[in-house]
């Protein structure tokens, strides 16, 4: 009997330890395979709101722009419109809320057909979202809204079996005392990190529980001063979302493109081809700022035609595309942002085949005609050829595709089966058919869907 209960006590301690652990060096975490469901989603929204939503003038670097660096229309902005004694903490109790309604949002972003949503737990200007045990009256639970708006995000979310939580995090603070003592002390101590941002992480790890982690803001200091490395450790060990979460490459000076669970490189990153590591580009709506602008020109929107040019040239180049929008100081999606997401929504309702769940195939762009990305789907023996621009005269080339007759099948997505033949020295020509704009199956990009060709 005592030879028999060794080997089921050795069965049972690894049964105990088969997941992986990993230790709190960036060899052992860049090993993390990245959650399946991740490169799957293709697409996602991001949130950038808080106390800059007040002025809404200029950018969500409002405070840095203005005290710091000095620029001329925010000081001028402020002369014209405050008085002489008036400082960036009293626009927080007009950061009000009073419009705000969580599951509105919600419906908003899930017509849009992203998949993840990431807001803004806490900017560098260091107002947080939540009622942070470090942030005291410097949070939304204890002044303006006084309610804690990640709670309401995420609990409408979780209503939403299709959407997923990500939260944005950053590590600094552009004018918080212990940050600048540690920076004047040219990072040698850490009363920051230990005291504020690590307790921030992991409150909102534990009461929370996002998928998605978008680190930001190392304030030029190097992971070893965040205790990164040991934090993601544990993330991935022993946090509630230890099997799903998914994190960004900004954890310290040097880390971004180089360590993490996805890069993002540089904001509004497109890098126009096919990267080994998975990548994310996150971009805005209005080009010039990420927060919401009241003065903020048409001209300064992206229009839809290049939202979703953007969406397809990511994807076929392996990306996930991360869109912004900038709500309202209460609590508002302006109707331009709404638009924009719920015409993306019509655009994937109709081409998602193309999107969700491919991967980049062995060309990303076609060689001879412009505006033809392409993405595949293994798994449907498909290849996708997504064109930016209805062909005028009636027909496209395509140069990549090897195609057979007899066994080679060509439609548009929400229409049906096309015309082909072949095309020296390779490819194919594509008869399109002449339809009237309403019999369209979509407006924007259109999808050609092929079956037996490589």
């Amino acid at each position: 009997m005592g030879a028999l209960a060794v080997p089921s006590l050795v069965a049972l301690v690894l049964i105990g330890t088969s997941r992986a652990q990993y230790k709190p060096n960036w060899e052992s975490l860049d090993s993390r395979p990245l959650p399946e469901w991740y490169d799957q989603a293709k697409f996602g929204i991001f949130i950038h709101w808080g106390v800059f939503s007040v002025p809404s003038f200029g950018s969500e670097w409002f405070w840095w722009y203005w005290q710091k660096e000095k620029l001329k229309p925010y000081v001028d902005f402020m002369q014209k419109n405050y008085p002489p004694d008036f400082k960036y903490q009293d626009f927080a109790p007009k950061f009000t809320a009073e419009f705000f309604d969580a599951k509105e949002w919600t419906d908003i972003f899930a017509s849009s057909g992203a998949k993840y949503i990431v807001l803004t737990t806490k900017h560098h200007e260091g107002f947080t979202l939540w009622g942070s045990k470090t942030s005291w009256n410097w949070n939304a639970v204890d002044i303006g809204p006084k309610r804690d708006l990640v709670e309401e995000v995420a609990s409408a979310l979780r209503a939403h079996s299709e959407l997923r939580l990500g939260l944005y995090h950053s590590l600094f603070e552009w004018f918080n005392p212990l940050f600048n003592q540690d920076a004047a002390n040219v990072f040698k101590t850490n009363y920051f990190p230990t005291r504020k941002t690590l307790p921030e992480l992991y409150e909102l790890v534990v009461k929370y529980k996002p998928e998605v982690l978008w680190s930001d803001g190392d304030g030029d200091a190097p992971s070893e001063y965040w205790n990164s490395t040991g934090f993601l450790a544990w993330l991935y060990n022993d946090s509630p979302v230890r099997d799903t979460v998914v994190t960004n490459d900004r954890w310290g000076s040097g880390c971004i493109c180089t360590h993490g669970g996805y890069y993002t490189c540089t904001d509004r990153y497109q890098p126009g081809h096919l990267l080994k590591h998975k990548w994310e580009n996150c971009m805005t709506i209005d080009t010039k700022s990420w927060g919401y602008r009241r003065n903020a020109p048409l001209r300064d929107y992206l229009t839809i035609e290049q939202l979703v040019a953007t969406l397809v040239e990511t994807v076929s180049c392996g990306g996930n595309l991360l869109m912004n929008v900038g709500p309202t100081h209460d609590g508002r999606i302006a109707p331009i942002f709404e638009e924009r997401l719920r015409q993306m929504g019509q655009w994937l309702k109709v081409n998602g085949e193309a999107i969700y769940s491919t991967t980049a195939w062995r060309a990303q762009n076609d060689s001879v005609t412009p505006n033809v990305w392409y993405t595949s789907s293994p798994q449907e023996k498909a290849v996708f050829a997504i064109l930016l621009e209805w062909p005028k005269n009636g027909s496209v080339i395509l140069n990549e595709p090897v195609v057979t007759p007899g066994q080679t099948r060509v439609e548009l997505l929400g229409h049906g089966s096309l015309q082909w033949k072949p095309v020296e020295p390779s490819g194919l020509q594509v008869s399109l058919p002449q339809l009237s704009f309403s019999q369209m199956p979509c407006l924007w990009a259109w999808t050609l869907r092929l079956t037996g060709a490589s």
